[in-house]
């Protein structure tokens, strides 16, 4: 390593995207160094505890914490390290237009740990054009930095699972760049794909962009079938029951999370505003709790009902609940119903009641998040249950 004495440090690490590859990158035997201003979390890691759940992770934690794997709030960590993995995209304003000042603020405050051979490389998505203009403002410096966007492309909870199988995709802005980079992640990547830093940074928000439409796709068809009183998951068997062509029609449910809705919205407004399937695309995910609303103030008494929320995640198997529609479900449904009780398998929360509280309570299930423990639930026969996913295989529970 020469003038290093870190091979690598994840700066914003303790969080769903950095820890598991900090992890990835120590199981791989680098020494590797984790800078993160949140306290809590770093507290938490360097006791050998996940922050949060991902399959596999805390095992490896405790091999590696304290041997090759240190844990910091300090980026003087940013100085002693040949490459920096940097955490952070680019956020969406209250109009939904990336905040490339943030980004431009964050490097600035970084730029005082940063010295000569680095490779910095950005790892969460961007707006497309963002990898240079982070080059052009570090090229300012004068310091020998090269700076690639290397994006993580693993799903949230099976990171350490998926780095092992999936390619990694590796752009920069010089040849140096490249080189390093890939250096970094071979150790950790079955392979690579070179691309220039627009192609890489495409790659990855047409990926978002393109998932989040197909969800949308699913959602309208669910939407227009339930209005017609005929139930989704009955047309959807139909359509994807031994019909190749039909394979990549996903169900219905909210598509939500940190990722897809922003990275939608940060691709349209960087194409000026010329994305109409994405925004399309928003309208419909984003409606679909006050879909679900509509459609049972038309057929229950609601002002007379309690409603039972089950799942409060973004997803499935999850104790993320950044951007979950179940809280903007929850916020439409206790505008028409008696009371609303919500429960989650995995998010602590105070205002949450145990599931067979809520299951014996409500006149009324909704399913947020489908669970794998709520599989098994007991649920009464006059209870009627919301299930976008046809989680529990009887349907939408709205046509």
């Amino acid at each position: 390593m020469g003038q290093f004495r870190y091979d690598v440090c994840v700066v914003g690490g303790c969080g769903h995207v950095g820890l598991p590859l900090a992890l990835a990158f120590a199981r791989s035997g680098l020494d590797v160094a984790v800078h993160d201003i949140d306290d809590r979390a770093v507290d938490l890691v360097r006791s050998g505890r996940m922050p949060f759940l991902e399959r596999g992770a805390e095992p490896i934690l405790r091999q590696v914490i304290g041997r090759n794997l240190i844990v910091a709030d300090d980026p003087g960590l940013v100085t002693q390290s040949r490459h920096l993995v940097v955490i952070i995209g680019t956020p969406v304003d209250e109009h939904l237009n990336p905040k490339f000042h943030a980004m431009r603020r964050f490097f600035l405050d970084l730029r005082p740990h940063l010295t000569d051979g680095q490779c910095v490389i950005l790892r969460s998505t961007v707006a497309p054009g963002t990898t240079e203009k982070i080059h052009s403002l570090l090229a300012r410096t004068g310091l020998d930095l090269h700076v690639a966007f290397c994006p993580e492309r693993v799903a949230e909870g099976y990171a350490l699972e998926e780095f092992a199988t999936l390619p990694q995709i590796v752009s920069g802005c010089g040849e140096r760049a490249v080189e390093m980079a890939s250096e970094l992640f071979a150790k950790v990547a079955p392979s690579l794909i070179r691309l220039s830093p627009l192609e890489a940074e495409l790659t990855k928000i047409f990926t978002n962009a393109w998932r989040y439409i197909q969800f949308a796709t699913a959602n309208q068809f669910l939407m227009i079938a339930a209005d017609r009183g005929v139930d989704f998951y009955r047309v959807f068997d139909a359509m994807t029951r031994d019909y190749p062509r039909m394979a990549g029609l996903p169900k219905g449910g909210f598509a939500a999370g940190p990722c897809l809705f922003k990275d939608t919205m940060q691709l349209a407004a960087s194409s000026d505003n010329n994305l109409p399937l994405g925004h399309a695309a928003m309208l419909i995910n984003e409606g679909l709790p006050s879909f679900i609303a509509r459609r049972l103030r038309a057929r229950y008494p609601l002002e007379s009902m309690c409603i039972g929320i089950l799942g409060m995640a973004f997803k499935a198997e999850s104790d993320d609940h950044r951007e979950s529609l179940s809280y903007k479900l929850r916020k439409v449904i206790e505008a028409e119903a008696a009371e609303v009780l919500c429960t989650d398998a995995y998010i602590a929360d105070p205002t949450f009641r145990p599931l067979a509280e809520v299951v014996e309570r409500s006149d009324l299930l909704i399913i947020g998040a489908p669970h794998r423990e709520y599989r098994a639930i007991a649920v009464p026969i006059s209870t009627p249950v919301v299930d976008l996913w046809n989680f529990l295989g009887k349907g939408t529970g709205l046509a």
